[in-house]
């Protein structure tokens, strides 16, 4: 499909949209008592990564109802819902659909009781901590509204519903299911993604860079161990994690360029059983963050280094170097094509408000809804929209040393969801009817 030119989508933002574009925020008002039936149900029934079979049913219905052909279990527990409406550009809406492996305490009336085992074997509760519920209600207004609409765009509208975003798998996994060679392949790719660091509604996107590389990356350090009596007589694995864990904090301070962000986070060391045993190893676990993929490698590079480098000086032999085991596969950095970011927000300003779309910072979390942009950069422009879901007073009163916000991934996260699911789907409706305008 032919892609619309950037600059015609600047400049496109400054005529007046259609009829009903103008009525988008009007009947996702009336929509939304609806729709919070929607979002309860599924805050109440959150499911694990690679287990949204509830889930993945409620889109799709909500889909085939809406006129979109659909089918399920692409990419195990995956929707894709296409509604051709002749020429023009192909637009892929996403929404990610697991929980997460955290017990609810929220106190909401209807918070969630489910319980299941996460990919690491733990049974636990399983919530919505992340969001997903907004997403996927969104989602389905949007597939509604579009479908409403066809007299107003031309094109394509691809919507899916995305499994294990949680663990970084999912748009990978459908993607490898022959999204783009089952299915048509997009010129646009947009998501969503609730947030509580904006004011509740308030939409953001960054320019370039959204979220980052995430590595997860364990170092075994090994020694000789005896009594802690007589340390001369071993080889201490304590210190000499102690001297890598310090020395790793040089990458980022003197190795990497100040203007390109970077986190190294060791987040676990374990080590020892007794107080007067020396142990023969311990285990570093460490969370690496990076937006390009040559700076990631870098870091990984700078890891084992440091890593054998202090061992070395601390004499260990050759046959007990540490171990740098690098996870895979990691979740791969999400990138806003940055003019098209612009335009998209110079556009949602216009129509909802220059106090209601903003440019943001990047971020070092991690999404792999950039997987669906890598699979074919050169063709495909992408944005992942940020939406607020805290109080304006609540923002305000932690900047100013009040309570803190709950962080995404928090059993007390509850966005104010109405404020989210209308505003998502009226960013994401806005903007796939101005790609697809007529």
């Amino acid at each position: 499909m032919k892609l619309i030119p950037l600059a015609a989508l600047a400049v496109a933002a400054a005529v007046p949209a259609t009829v009903h574009a103008e009525a988008v925020p009007d009947k996702i008002a009336s929509d939304l008592p609806g729709l919070m039936e929607i979002y309860r149900d599924l805050h109440s029934h959150p499911e694990l990564s690679f287990q949204e079979v509830r889930s993945a049913a409620v889109m799709a219905k909500a889909a085939r109802e809406a006129g979109f052909e659909v089918t399920e279990k692409v990419g195990k527990t995956g929707v894709v819902a296409v509604l051709r409406n002749g020429p023009g550009p192909t637009v892929l809406i996403r929404a990610d659909m697991d929980g997460l492996p955290v017990t609810e305490q929220t106190g909401l009336p209807f918070a969630s009781k489910q319980r299941g085992v996460s990919t690491a074997g733990v049974e636990s509760g399983i919530m919505h901590a992340c969001g997903h519920d907004t997403h996927m209600t969104a989602w389905i207004e949007t597939a509604r509204l579009m479908a409403a609409r066809k007299a107003d765009w031309s094109g394509t509208l691809v919507m899916i519903g995305q499994p294990a975003e949680e663990i970084g798998l999912g748009a990978v996994e459908m993607l490898k299911d022959g999204l783009y060679t089952r299915f048509p392949k997009p010129d646009y790719t947009l998501a969503f993604h609730d947030t509580p660091e904006l004011p509740s509604g308030v939409v953001g996107a960054a320019k370039g860079w959204a979220l980052a590389n995430v590595d997860s990356v364990d170092i075994l350090v090994k020694g000789v161990g005896g009594h802690g009596a007589y340390p001369h007589m071993t080889k201490d694995p304590i210190v000499l994690a102690s001297a890598i864990v310090m020395k790793l904090q040089t990458l980022a301070s003197r190795e990497i360029d100040p203007l390109d962000p970077v986190v190294v986070t060791v987040g676990s060391f374990h080590a020892g059983a007794k107080h007067n045993v020396i142990s023969d190893r311990a285990k570093l676990e460490l969370t690496v963050r990076s937006y390009s993929d040559e700076t990631r490698q870098k870091l990984l590079s700078g890891i084992k280094r440091i890593a054998e480098g202090e061992a070395i000086a601390s004499g260990i032999p050759k046959d007990l170097m540490p171990e740098v085991t690098v996870e895979e596969p990691y979740t791969r950095s999400t990138y806003n094509s940055p003019e098209f970011t612009q335009a998209a927000i110079d556009y949602l300003q216009q129509k909802m408000g220059k106090d209601r779309a903003v440019i943001t910072p990047s971020v070092m979390g991690g999404e792999d809804f950039g997987e669906f942009r890598r699979a074919d950069e050169d063709h495909i422009k992408s944005i992942i929209f940020w939406v607020g879901g805290s109080p304006a007073d609540k923002i305000a009163a932690a900047k100013a040393g009040g309570a803190s916000l709950p962080s995404l991934h928090s059993p007390f996260w509850a966005p104010e969801a109405d404020k989210v699911i209308a505003s998502g789907s009226q960013a994401l409706t806005l903007t796939a009817l101005h790609l697809m305008a007529k």
